[in-house]
């Protein structure tokens, strides 16, 4: 997650500082006070108890379905996507397992591009490495997938949704990808409002790469104009959504509490105030209630560096952030008094959350990961400094030597690591260590959220960005720089898509799908434009859907 001040840092020398400081602003917090009114918000014991009631009524609709039967791929799928898996990881674990061990004498019977899609992005969803070869079947001669096809839009529609799963060199689905996103994209006028809706939807925002909260929100809609939907399964999942909704309405209303008590829309007015859209990505790295302690931590996290970030980026003066680099270095609250007050605010407010975030670890022995995440923060801190140098320096980097720097600026390493850290027992060191060797993962995810940060903000953005070392390095246009870095986007997400198969990494799926989160966190915010610095439009109306909205009727 790259906290990107796009809209408001400019190149400047010392001496223009003072003008920067005046010419700095943000737009207030959109959300103000309005989440602390859910202070005293519960979960009855009544919907409690209708929810488990409705859950072991899904677990025996899942128990009667033959694994067999195409039925139960479509039914797997939509528990997945309606954002209620969770509740029955063990069912899914062990249908996918059999979809596996089937996949070739299944696959090759099946003529149904539909449903041999399906199955095929259920298990790379999953991390199963399963061949691609199977879409053989649906080449001509030349070639090219049959033009008989394209009258099958569900069948296209699952063919584009299992070609985002693919790995470097996998030909076949980069046609498939192709052939199904410009025959979809072309058939959009002769479909029916729903089907119109679910195809412009994955156009937008594939499977892949869409975000836990709100793509359950929007299949919830689709799923229930499916004439073939399980009631059972629809009536739950809205009861899920409504009680989770209630969870992080209330964690939301306590983050909201401390940030109004540091007041740092007052005593650091230079920066955003952001607390909903943090918690908001925090919630989308991990939604479900026993994570509640993580997500309080990350979301804590989140605002600090988004405050930190502003400092570097906007406010601070060089002498000033070398001082405070060097303090957090050392990590020194004794050596306060050589800081400008704002920077002590700002360090005091930190420390306290690496004190707390200590102090529920030691309930379990697990207080050792707090140096793990304090290490990724010195890290981070010293690329902040360096960026800053090159601004004040009106320096311009060349491309290897900016992506050493921005990638680990872009805090996917920093945040990676702080969300494992309230995770309970499902992590260990092992994960701490693999994860902070940046492993091809953690740094596919840091390029996606650097490069998706500095494509979205090109044009307001006066201090270097790959975006302008792309164009003075190679002499290129704006137009191809574009088209370079978004394919180096395209490789960073099938790089995620390699290493999530097993058994690429020794690393538990749970921990996996940590990164992927966060990468999906930042296709939401960046999708066309920087909405964490400028969320009065779509991300409000995004956050509102998922957090304010009234339940989901039933």
């Amino acid at each position: 997650m790259e906290f990107d001040s796009s809209h408001s840092s400019i190149l400047i020398e010392k001496v223009d500082q003072d003008d920067v400081r005046r010419s700095v602003k943000y737009h207030p917090s959109v959300w103000g006070d309005y989440f602390l009114a859910y202070v005293s918000m519960e979960i009855s014991a009544t919907e409690e108890e209708e929810l488990r009631r409705q859950k072991e009524m899904v677990r025996k609709v899942l128990a009667w379905t033959p694994d067999h039967l195409y039925h139960k791929l479509e039914l797997i799928d939509a528990i997945q996507r309606l954002g209620v898996g969770y509740h029955f990881e063990e069912e899914i674990d062990k249908f996918l397992q059999f979809t596996h061990d089937t996949y070739l004498e299944y696959s090759s019977k099946d003529n149904d591009l539909r449903i041999v899609a399906l199955r095929f992005r259920l298990l790379r969803q999953h991390g199963y490495p399963v061949s691609c070869d199977i879409f053989n079947k649906f080449i001509d001669g030349e070639g090219n997938f049959k033009v008989s096809l394209i009258k099958n839009v569900e069948g296209m529609l699952e063919l584009f949704e299992a070609a985002q799963f693919r790995i470097a060199g996998e030909k076949i689905l980069e046609k498939a990808l192709e052939f199904s996103s410009s025959n979809l994209e072309s058939s959009l006028s002769n479909m029916n409002s729903s089907l119109s809706t679910q195809v412009k939807e994955s156009l937008k925002i594939p499977i892949l790469k869409s975000s836990n909260r709100v793509g359950a929100k929007k299949f919830i809609s689709i799923y229930q104009q499916n004439v073939s939907h399980s009631e059972i399964l629809l009536n739950f999942a809205k009861l899920d959504f409504n009680i989770i909704q209630k969870t992080h309405q209330k964690e939301l209303s306590d983050i909201t509490r401390w940030w109004k008590d540091l007041d740092f829309a007052n005593k650091l007015p230079f920066a955003r105030d952001r607390v909903v859209e943090c918690y908001f990505w925090a919630m989308e790295v991990y939604f479900e209630p026993h994570y509640h302690i993580a997500r309080r931590m990350l979301t804590k996290i989140l605002n600090m560096t988004s405050i930190l970030d502003d400092i570097y980026d906007v406010y601070g003066t060089l002498d000033d952030l070398q001082l405070f680099t060097d303090l957090i270095q050392r990590w020194d609250v004794h050596a306060l008094e050589q800081l400008p007050s704002y920077m002590r605010i700002c360090y005091e407010a930190l420390s306290d959350v690496y004190i707390e975030m200590e102090n529920e670890l030691k309930k379990t022995d697990e207080s050792y990961r707090i140096q793990y995440a304090k290490e990724e923060m010195k890290k981070l801190v010293k690329t902040y400094i360096e960026e800053a140098k090159w601004s004040y320096n009106r320096y311009m980097p060349r491309m290897e030597e900016y992506m050493k720097v921005a990638i680990v600026s872009s805090t996917y390493m920093m945040l990676l690591t702080t969300s494992l850290v309230g995770m309970g027992n499902l992590v260990t060191k092992k994960d701490f260590d693999w994860i902070t060797s940046e492993p091809v993962l953690v740094r596919a995810s840091s390029i996606i959220g650097r490069l998706a940060n500095d494509l979205a903000g090109h044009g307001f953005e006066k201090k270097p960005t790959a975006v302008e070392c792309y164009m003075n390095e190679n002499g290129a246009s704006k137009e191809e720089a574009f088209a370079e870095l978004g394919n180096q986007v395209t490789k960073a997400w099938m790089n995620i898509n390699q290493e999530c198969l097993r058994p690429m990494v020794p690393i538990p799926m749970p921990v996996l799908m940590r990164a992927l989160n966060l990468a999906c966190g930042t296709h939401l915010f960046y999708l066309k434009d920087d909405e964490y610095s400028n969320s009065e439009a779509n991300i409000r109306s995004i956050i509102h859907g998922v957090l304010v909205e009234p339940n989901l009727t039933i």
